[in-house]
C-alpha cells in the first residue's frame, strides 16, 4: 500500500533518520490460525438459593439471624410458638400408651383362650373372638404411633433451621407474626457454589455449543476457573438469545452473586496474517509499520490492522507473508521526530 504524496514528504525526514540507524531488530510477517471470540457480559449467580416457608400453623417467637448474617446448616434460624404442637404431641402419647395398655390385655386373653382351646375346653366362636380382638389391638398401636410420629413432626416444623450453608438475603416475617402453612420465612443462597449466566445470540450458538470453550474474566483481567457448561435448549423468545451456564471454581471466596463479569466465547476461525503490535506506528489517522527491504533498510509502509491478540496484530492489508518488520521503530525514530507526523494528523483534521 502506497503512501500518499503529501503524506510521504512529510515522512522523508524520519526515512533518512532511520538509514542513519544501526541494524534494527526485525520479525517476519507469519500466517496462522485465528480464533475469534464474541465478548459478552456475564452475571454470577448463586447455585444454591432457596426460601425456606412454613410448614405448620403458629406465631413467630424468635429469628436468631437478621439479613446478611452468615449461618451453617443445620442452624435455627426461626422459632414458632410451640406450645400447640406440643399439646397435641402429649394427647397422641397418652392415646399410644393407653393402646399399648389395650394390647397387652389383649395379648393375654387370647393366650389364655388359645391354651384351653386346644384342650377343647372354650368354642371355636370364643377363639376368634378373641384372635379378633388381639388384631384390632394391634392396628390401634400402630394408628397411635402413627398420631405420635405425626404430632413429633408437627413439632419439628416449629424449628426451622437452614437447609445448607450461607448467608440470609431476605426476612419476610417478623416476632410477633403468625404464620400459615406455605408462607415464606426467610430467603438465603448459598457462596460455596457459584456459576456464571450469560446469554448467547442466536447466530453463534450452534458453534459454541459445539466447541464447549468459554474464557471468564474479571474487571481486573484475572481469568477464573469454570467447570461444567449447561446449554438451555430454548432461545429467549424476547431476546432470542439462548442462555449459556457454567460453574465456577473460586477458592479464595471473594466473588459474589450479582457480580459482573466478561465471557469470551470461540464463535469462529479464520487465517490472518500477524506482526508484533511494538511495530506498530500510529499517529492520527496514520498506522504504519518500517519494512526491511532487499538491502535491510528500513522502508515506512502505511498498514491497515485489525485486532490484538497476545501481544500481536493482525495486518489486514498492506504487508505480505515473509516480509520483515521493525520491532523496535522508536529507537529508529525519536519522539521528537514524530512531530511531523502529529502536525499533519493536525492539519489534515482542519
Amino acid at each position: 500500500m502506497r503512501l500518499p504524496a503529501r503524506l510521504f514528504a512529510s515522512l522523508f525526514p524520519l526515512l533518512l533518520s532511520a538509514l542513519a540507524i544501526g541494524q534494527p531488530l526485525f520479525e517476519t510477517v507469519e500466517r496462522r490460525s485465528f480464533q475469534e471470540t464474541v465478548h459478552l457480559d456475564g452475571i454470577i449467580e448463586a447455585a444454591q438459593q432457596s426460601t425456606v416457608s412454613a410448614q405448620t400453623s403458629g406465631t413467630v417467637q424468635s429469628l436468631p439471624y437478621d439479613v446478611d448474617a452468615s449461618v451453617a446448616a443445620g442452624d435455627l434460624i426461626v422459632q414458632l410458638e410451640d406450645s400447640e404442637q406440643r399439646s397435641r404431641l402429649r394427647q397422641a402419647q397418652a392415646g399410644l400408651e393407653e393402646t399399648e395398655a389395650a394390647l397387652v390385655d389383649a395379648r393375654q386373653r387370647f393366650e389364655r383362650i388359645e391354651a384351653v382351646h386346644e384342650r377343647g375346653l372354650v368354642s371355636r366362636q370364643e377363639f376368634d373372638q378373641a384372635r379378633n380382638n388381639l388384631a384390632a389391638a394391634r392396628a390401634r398401636v400402630e394408628r397411635a404411633q402413627g398420631a405420635v410420629s405425626e404430632a413429633q413432626e408437627q413439632l419439628s416444623y416449629t424449628r426451622v433451621v437452614a437447609p445448607y450453608g450461607g448467608i440470609l438475603t431476605e426476612r419476610h416475617v417478623e416476632v410477633g407474626e403468625s404464620v400459615n402453612p406455605g408462607q415464606p420465612l426467610l430467603s438465603g443462597l448459598s457462596l460455596e457454589q457459584l456459576r456464571v449466566v450469560v446469554d448467547l445470540p442466536q447466530k453463534y450458538a450452534e458453534l459454541a455449543r459445539a466447541e464447549r470453550q468459554a474464557k471468564v474474566t474479571l474487571g481486573d483481567g484475572r481469568v477464573l476457573e469454570t467447570g461444567e457448561m449447561t446449554f438451555y435448549p430454548y432461545a429467549d423468545p424476547q431476546t432470542h438469545t439462548f442462555r449459556l451456564r457454567m460453574r465456577l471454581s473460586e477458592p479464595n471466596g471473594s466473588l459474589f452473586p450479582g457480580m459482573l463479569v466478561k465471557v469470551g466465547v470461540p464463535v469462529a476461525s479464520r487465517e490472518a496474517l500477524w506482526v508484533p503490535a511494538s511495530s506498530l506506528i500510529q499517529r492520527s489517522e496514520l498506522r504504519a509499520v518500517f519494512v526491511l527491504d532487499d538491502q535491510d533498510q528500513p522502508r515506512l509502509r502505511q498498514v491497515r490492522t485489525g485486532v490484538r491478540d497476545n501481544g500481536r496484530l493482525e495486518i489486514l492489508a498492506g504487508l505480505s507473508e515473509g516480509e520483515r518488520v521493525v520491532t523496535n521503530p522508536s529507537e529508529l525514530v525519536g519522539s521528537d521526530r514524530l512531530n511531523p507526523l502529529n502536525k499533519r494528523g493536525e492539519e489534515s483534521g482542519q
